[in-house]
């Protein structure tokens, strides 16, 4: 599940979102949003921000999800910081779901092939109101030898 939260921090699904305001309001910097406005933000640059990551926050470290010990999964206490999923109580009912359905998939896939890249394949993702490959994702895909539970015992 770290891997995938920090997938979605460098890579979310949807990159930005908007809010309609209203009533008059007040943004944490001050910024006055009067009532009937629309307030626009970028998801993507959100998990890109020093001041919100860390100056690490253009490496990929599915640990920065982890507990201290590294055993279990703890998000951000900040609740506004992971926004992929939405924050507060306007946060994806269907994310629970969403999480199973990325590590069943994600499983199923690894655990039967590896997959590199085609060499020369030009890697770029494009902005709309989802995030895509602008090219696709051309990768090989390599059969892993997967052994039955009993092969793995000599007899």
């Amino acid at each position: 599940k770290a891997a995938l939260a920090e997938t979605l921090r460098l890579y979310p699904s949807v990159p930005e979102d908007f809010k309609y305001a209203v009533e008059d309001d007040v943004l944490p910097d001050g910024t006055v949003v009067p009532a009937g406005s629309t307030v626009t933000y970028s998801i993507y640059s959100v998990g890109r921000m020093k001041s919100v990551w860390g100056e690490d926050c253009m490496e990929f470290k599915p640990e920065r999800w982890l507990s201290v010990q590294g055993n279990r999964f703890e998000p951000p206490k900040d609740g506004y910081k992971f926004v992929a999923f939405n924050a507060g109580p306007r946060t994806c009912l269907g994310k629970d779901l969403a999480y199973l359905q990325m590590k069943s998939v994600a499983a199923a896939v690894l655990i039967r092939y590896r997959l590199l890249p085609v060499p020369g394949h030009k890697v770029q993702q494009k902005m709309s109101l989802t995030l895509f490959m602008k090219y696709g994702l051309r990768v090989f895909l390599y059969p892993r030898q997967l052994q039955k539970p009993d092969s793995a015992v000599s007899h």
